[in-house]
């Protein structure tokens, strides 16, 4: 779990911010955009024959690939959100006073937020993938390692097992945390209906 955690940490600060630097600026959104959405497509377990290059088989190449993963979801989650708020709403700000910095952190972000929600758990989902990739790998723990163990005896049951384990954590992590953070952020917006 440590490894998703970090990866995944990684990718939230390098894709948040990323994409917030990116639309600030309209040479780089018309630039790296498509590069960005190009990236998005790859699988992650193409970045691992780099990540071992670089990093060696160990924990660092399976963190770099569990980031890596992620990061380009959230970054164009976070220019999706920011690009789609409503122009009013930077009409109603600037009415009021707000310009600049002001104007992103009070009105720009937050209205952003629910898109960027869900680029964060779709990064989420990403960067679990991501590990059982870099997993298959690992030359001695984890629920990648222990699939292809289950693999290299032949045992159905082991490789199924596992395989149910990697739904259920999936689920629980969107359910009890993602579910929660999407559900406050309803709420504060007054979007849960009555």
């Amino acid at each position: 779990m440590k490894r998703v955690v970090l990866g995944y940490s990684i990718s939230l600060v390098a894709g948040l911010s990323l994409g917030l630097v990116i639309v600030a600026s309209r040479f780089l959104d018309e630039t790296l955009s498509p590069l960005l959405l190009g990236l998005q497509t790859l699988p992650s377990i193409c970045w691992l024959p780099l990540a071992i290059l670089w990093f060696g088989i160990g924990e660092d190449s399976i963190i770099f690939v569990v980031a890596i993963g992620s990061i380009f979801s959230i970054s164009m989650a976070t220019l999706g959100g920011v690009k789609n708020v409503p122009p009013i709403y930077l009409r109603v700000a600037r009415t009021m006073g707000a310009r600049g910095l002001k104007s992103y952190t009070t009105v720009v972000i937050p209205a952003a937020l629910p898109t960027i929600i869900t680029g964060m758990k779709q990064g989420w989902s990403f960067a679990w993938r991501a590990l059982m990739a870099g997993e298959l790998l690992s030359p001695k723990d984890g629920l990648g390692y222990i699939l292809t163990l289950g693999r290299d005896l032949h045992d159905m049951n082991q490789v199924v097992g596992v395989m149910i384990i990697i739904v259920v954590i999936g689920l629980i992590i969107d359910k009890f945390i993602f579910g929660r953070v999407e559900y406050s952020i309803r709420q504060r917006w007054g979007l849960n209906g009555s």
